[in-house]
């Protein structure tokens, strides 16, 4: 699927890709928590070999459809396919080793502090394999050089920096060789010259490993730095997909005011009606002189 610019897909969305293209879709996926409905029958392929980047504001849903390719949540409606396999409905005991073709790079890092970095890297090994995992300390040195962290490997989490931490991670995200990637905000919380590393990392993984990778965030210089293919997320429905030159061309007024970084004039609006509602009840109780 190929969204023009204002058109809004819906449920009925056919896929974007051949299964055959796509290692990982999603047709129709539907999410609600309590009565806040998260996505709306989203529909996407994810391109073989390539970065896609799934774009949007907080709270579109980016993190949430994220979640869905692993099986850590499940849709209400529609599916999830890894290859030509459905995989959410699959008991946990079945989505095992599904899950281990993936490598996810969560938000925070989510290292384990009471373990050092090689413990930590080597953590996803000892689960797959047992105590005494073959190899390894060649496998944990291998992708701590890939992030070129090799002589941190004994360091404890809180002695590396944030920009080090997200690196280490994502050596742990990798060191099970993954088909796929999945990138939850892998910029948040560095500063420009670290999110730049973490950029060139994702670039490097992609073409040593042949990894296919799905970048969620909202950092545009990250996004059009790594994406071959980007997808743009509002109010939990694409709104548009394709090539970064589609998005940098894009007419539709969503995707050019998230691109421009400005707020909607209903955004705008609440908030200035606000403003106004509060001074006059000010003024009414004696606050304003």
């Amino acid at each position: 699927m190929n969204a023009q610019p204002g058109q809004h897909p819906t449920d009925s969305t056919a896929p974007s890709a051949a299964p055959s293209d796509a290692p990982v879709r999603v047709e129709g996926i539907v999410k609600s928590f309590a009565r806040l409905r998260v996505l709306r029958g989203v529909t996407l392929a994810f391109p073989r070999g390539r970065t896609t980047v799934v774009l949007g504001p907080s709270g579109c849903g980016k993190s949430v459809m994220l979640k869905h390719l692993v099986g850590l949540l499940r849709p209400e409606r529609g599916r999830v396919f890894y290859e030509s396999e459905r995989i959410d409905t699959l008991s946990e005991r079945k989505l095992a080793p599904i899950r281990r073709q993936f490598g996810f790079l969560f938000q925070q890092g989510a290292l384990f502090d009471s373990m050092n970095v090689y413990e930590n890297i080597a953590f996803p090994l000892r689960e797959l394999e047992g105590e005494a995992p073959y190899g390894e300390e060649d496998r944990v040195r291998r992708v701590l050089r890939l992030v070129g962290l090799e002589n941190v490997i004994y360091s404890s989490p809180s002695e590396l920096s944030g920009g080090q931490q997200k690196r280490v991670a994502l050596a742990r995200a990798v060191v099970l060789e993954p088909k796929v990637v999945l990138y939850d905000e892998p910029t948040t919380g560095l500063d420009p010259i670290r999110a730049d590393v973490i950029n060139e990392l994702i670039l490097k993984l992609k073409q040593e490993l042949r990894v296919t990778s799905i970048v969620v965030t909202h950092d545009l210089i990250s996004a059009f730095k790594v994406a071959d293919y980007m997808v743009m997320l509002h109010e939990g429905q694409v709104v548009l997909e394709g090539e970064p030159e589609v998005f940098r061309n894009s007419q539709d007024p969503i995707v050019s005011r998230f691109l421009r970084g400005e707020a909607s004039d209903e955004e705008l609006r609440a908030i200035r009606e606000v403003t106004s509602s509060n001074r006059e009840g000010a003024r009414f109780s004696g606050g304003l002189r």
